[in-house]
């Protein structure tokens, strides 16, 4: 038998941060003092209220099938969140739990997408984002950004790639891998391109709690009130409560939209994980206090981060506003000679980095930023310090 894989395949890439990952902890099994950068995770344990609910709910003998789209108490606890914290109004039926808010987006376009159906993403972006769209059959449209100005998406060329064939724009602010926040007037100004056009709006608010810049958190549906009913809210717990491996995320937007997407996951996963929607429960009714000590340290370090990067020869960096990411500007380094060799771009630096010095930082060119490295700081004060030497070091062996 030849064994072919499906076509849609062949247009897909592994995701880069999840490969490097696992190649820095392969390393480090093997006794190499590796210094990651690269996980998207924050470093602190999960807090212990949500643990001992999870324990709680494991002992009572809550390990049977839920419904689909999510126990009923937790839905209505992130519908009150919605309510309080994000002044954005949805009914329990509008809302679906999901395995991870990477699973909510990924079920939202095989909800959404039929064959050549396009969907605007900004640059840079999340690696999973363009392959989900591929995964769907859809067409990813790219509008790009530049580090000049904070990263924020220009309206007028979001007009240009808006077509009768777009059928979602998605927003990532805190982003990944810049960490930029886009602004208010510049939401606002997005939002009125928008009104002109019939599409769906997609706002990915994973990061909302890890905010460095003062005022509240707002998205497009805040900023633009008579957009909402056609907006979707993607949001999990995976970052601001330390539970990436618990996966554990929501949808919440039109009913219909919401409906297709539980049809998807009722012929995949089923339900997120018993026990750890007990988890999430506590999560959300529990003391804040754990959050606030993560933003403080993160806080800290993304300074520290920034301003050691900014010390290297030819790196540049902005200080991130939100997420845990520094995004440098490595194009100085591209084209230099190392070993004789030439530095033909950010994936050889990343190679180098994890190959020779034992530094993890992921590549921008998956993100669609040659150039850029994106480093988590998302580790301890002392192995920012040491990585950030060893990358000192590998840059002064350029020539």
């Amino acid at each position: 038998m030849s064994l072919q894989l499906a076509r849609r395949l062949k247009s897909v890439k592994p995701s880069p941060t999840l490969s490097l990952n696992a190649k820095a902890r392969a390393l480090a099994a093997k006794g190499a003092d590796v210094l990651s950068f690269a996980a998207g995770e924050p470093d602190f344990d999960t807090p212990a209220h949500v643990k001992d609910a999870i324990k709680a709910a494991l002992d009572a003998g809550f390990t049977k099938y839920t419904a689909t789209g999510g126990i009923p108490e937790l839905k209505a606890a992130i519908v009150e969140k919605l309510a309080k914290e994000n002044n954005l109004t949805f009914t329990p039926e509008q809302l679906v739990v999901t395995v991870g808010g990477k699973q909510a987006i990924y079920n939202l376009f095989q909800a959404l997408l039929s064959p050549g159906d396009e969907v605007v993403i900004f640059t840079p972006y999340w690696v999973s984002y363009p392959d989900m769209v591929l995964l769907a059959d859809g067409v990813p449209r790219f509008v790009e950004t530049s580090a000049d100005n904070n990263w924020t998406p220009d309206p007028n060329e979001l007009r240009k790639v808006l077509s009768p064939r777009t059928r979602a724009v998605i927003f990532n602010s805190p982003s990944n891998p810049t960490g930029a926040v886009i602004s208010r007037p510049a939401l606002e100004a997005l939002a009125e391109v928008l009104r002109g056009h019939d599409c769906l709006i997609i706002t990915d608010d994973i990061y909302e709690r890890l905010l460095y810049v003062d005022g509240p958190f707002f998205n497009i549906a805040n900023v633009a009130p008579d957009l909402a009913p056609r907006t979707v809210v993607i949001n999990g717990f995976s970052k601001a409560y330390s539970m990436t491996g618990l996966r554990l995320g929501y949808a919440a937007g039109p009913k219909e939209l919401i409906a297709g997407m539980q049809m998807v996951q009722d012929q995949s996963t089923s339900n997120a994980t018993s026990i750890i929607q007990k988890g999430g429960l506590a999560a959300l009714k529990g003391p804040t206090g754990p959050i606030d000590e993560m933003v403080k340290a993160f806080a800290r370090r993304r300074t520290l981060m920034t301003d050691g990067l900014n010390k290297i020869p030819g790196v540049k960096c902005r200080l991130p506003d939100g997420a845990f990411y520094c995004f440098p500007d490595c194009g100085a380094l591209i084209g230099k000679s190392y070993k004789g060799a030439m530095v033909n771009g950010s994936m050889r630096l990343s190679e180098i980095l994890i190959d020779d010095f034992l530094v993890a930082a992921v590549p921008g060119e998956p993100f669609g930023a040659e150039g850029f490295l994106r480093l988590s700081f998302a580790t301890s004060d002392a192995n920012i310090e040491k990585g950030l030497a060893r990358f000192a070091d590998f840059v002064s062996k350029l020539s």
